[in-house]
Formats: C-alpha cells, sequence, structure tokens
C-alpha cells in the first residue's frame, strides 16, 4: 500500500479534510529534582560527596 486512494476512488463528500499536523514545540531541558546541588557527583567515573570518593 502506497498511502494514496486509486484515481477512480472518491473519498465521501459528508468527509471535510483533515486539518493540518501541529509542528511541536521545541524541548525544554528538564532540570533534575531531588538530586545532589552542586556539581555531578559521578564526574571523575566514581561516586564524590564532600570530597570523599566511593565506587559501588
Amino acid at each position: 500500500m502506497s498511502g494514496t486512494r486509486p484515481p477512480h476512488v472518491k473519498p465521501p463528500s459528508h468527509l471535510s479534510k483533515s486539518p493540518p499536523v501541529p509542528e511541536p514545540e521545541p524541548a525544554i531541558p528538564a532540570e533534575e529534582q531531588g538530586g545532589p546541588k552542586g556539581k555531578e557527583p559521578t564526574r571523575y567515573g566514581d561516586w564524590e560527596n564532600k570530597g570523599i570518593c566511593w565506587d559501588f
């Protein structure tokens, strides 16, 4: 199926044209809620908190 009607098939007369599809709004980057304040704690590959680094 190509998604188009064959030339001999006409749409019903009681149907209206479809409205145009709206453009999506640009995404707004979400901020983390409830996470640690300050720099990312995993920025060196391990968890860091108050100068202490640990690995799981």
